[in-house]
C-alpha cells in the first residue's frame, strides 16, 4: 500500500488527509480550526498532531502541502500568511522532510486548488483553466498546457487585485476598486454595514436591509458575506444590490482575463459562489460582455468544495515524485 499525505494550512482551518495512490477516496481525514490567537508555531503543532493521528504506524511515500499565503514553490518556503502571525520565511518543506524523511511539495492554496480541480474535479480533460476562489479573499490559480503556471516570482493568478473600478473603495492592498474589494465575503458585509450606517434613508423596509438586520438581530457587526447572500435570496434589495456589484466585479475580471490568456474554462470555488443563480447569471453575462465576441470560454462551479486544496496536494505529490502517471 503506497500512501500520500495531503496537508492544508488554511487561514482559519487546518486539514490533513491520507489517500492510497490512485484512489479517489480518503483513507483517513482530520480537520481542526486554527485558534483565533494562534501563530505559526501553534499551527505547526496542531498539524503535527493531525499527521501522527492519521499515520498511526504507517509512513507516506510523499507529502503534498497547500498553504494559504505566498509560497516560493521552488524551495517550499512560506513567505508569509495574511491571517496567521509568524509565518514569515518559514522553510515548511524542509521542516516536514526533516521530520518525516520523505519528499515534500509545497505551494500556495489557489495554485494547489487549481491543480486539484484540474486532476480530480471540474477541470478534468481541459489543458487550460483558471481557478478562482471567492471567500475571505479572491485568489486564482492557472493551469496552462496541463501544468501549473506560477509566474516569474510565483505571483501569477492574482485576479483579486485586478482593478475594475478605479474610483471604487480602497482595498487592503492600497488600490481602489479591486475585484477582491468588491466581491469577497468580508468586504460585501462591510459594504452593506457602511450603507446601513451612513445612509439613513435606506433604513426602512426591504430596500433598507430589513432582512439583513433580522438575520443579525440588529447587530451589524455580525454581518458576513454568507448572510448577505441569504438576505438577497430572501428579497432584500440592499443585499441584492451589493451581491450584484460583487458579481459584476468578478465578471469584469474574468472577461479581461479571458481576453488576455484565453483559457478554455474558468472554475469558481469558495463560499460566495454558493450565492445562487442570480449571482452566476450576472457573473456569466458581464464576463461575456467584457470579453471579445471571438473569445470562447466556460464559467463553471468547482466540484471539490473545501477539499480542493487537499486533492491538489495529492496531485502535487504525485506530479513531483512521479508516483503515478499524470
Amino acid at each position: 500500500m503506497t500512501l500520500i499525505l495531503a496537508l492544508d494550512f488554511g487561514g482559519t482551518k487546518l486539514a490533513a488527509a491520507l489517500v492510497n495512490i490512485g484512489s479517489r477516496k480518503w483513507l483517513r481525514y482530520e480537520r481542526r480550526l486554527s485558534p483565533a490567537n494562534g501563530n505559526a508555531s501553534t499551527d505547526l503543532e496542531i498539524m503535527r498532531s493531525l499527521i501522527y493521528s492519521l499515520l498511526e504506524d504507517t509512513k507516506p511515500a510523499a507529502i503534498g502541502v497547500s498553504f494559504g499565503g505566498p509560497v516560493d514553490a521552488s524551495t517550499g518556503t512560506v513567505r508569509l500568511s495574511h491571517h496567521v502571525a509568524g509565518w514569515e520565511n518559514i522553510p515548511l518543506k524542509g521542516l516536514l522532510e526533516d521530520e518525516f524523511g520523505v519528499s515534500v511539495g509545497v505551494d500556495n492554496d489557489a495554485n494547489v486548488a487549481a491543480l486539484g480541480e484540474h486532476r480530480f474535479g471540474a477541470g478534468q480533460g481541459y489543458d487550460s483553466l483558471f481557478y478562482i476562489t471567492v471567500s475571505t479573499g479572491v485568489g486564482g490559480g492557472w493551469i496552462l498546457n496541463g501544468q501549473p503556471w506560477r509566474g516569474a516570482g510565483g505571483m501569477a493568478g492574482e485576479i483579486g487585485h485586478i482593478v475594475v473600478d478605479p474610483a471604487g473603495p480602497v482595498c487592503l492592498c492600497g488600490k481602489r476598486g479591486c475585484v477582491e474589494r468588491l466581491a469577497s465575503g468580508p468586504y460585501m458585509a462591510q459594504s452593506v454595514r457602511e450603507i446601513l450606517e451612513n445612509e439613513p434613508q435606506r433604513r426602512g423596509g426591504l430596500r433598507g436591509g430589513e432582512v439583513l438586520r433580522g438575520l443579525v438581530g440588529g447587530d451589524l457587526t455580525l454581518l458576513t458575506g454568507q448572510l448577505v447572500s441569504e438576505a438577497a435570496a430572501a428579497g432584500d434589495d440592499l443585499a441584492k444590490e451589493v451581491l450584484d456589484k460583487a458579481a459584476w466585479a468578478l465578471g469584469v475580471g474574468i472577461g479581461n482575463v479571458a481576453n488576455l490568456m484565453n483559457p478554455q474554462r474558468f472554475v469558481l470555488g469558495g463560499g460566495v459562489t454558493k450565492a445562487g443563480e442570480d449571482f452566476w447569471r450576472v457573473v456569466r453575462q458581464v464576463a461575456r460582455e467584457t470579453a471579445l465576441p471571438e473569445v470562447d470560454f466556460e464559467i463553471v462551479p468547482a466540484v471539490l468544495g473545501d477539499d480542493a486544496p487537499l486533492w491538489g496536494a495529492v496531485a502535487i505529490a504525485s506530479n513531483r515524485f512521479e508516483l503515478f502517471p499524470s
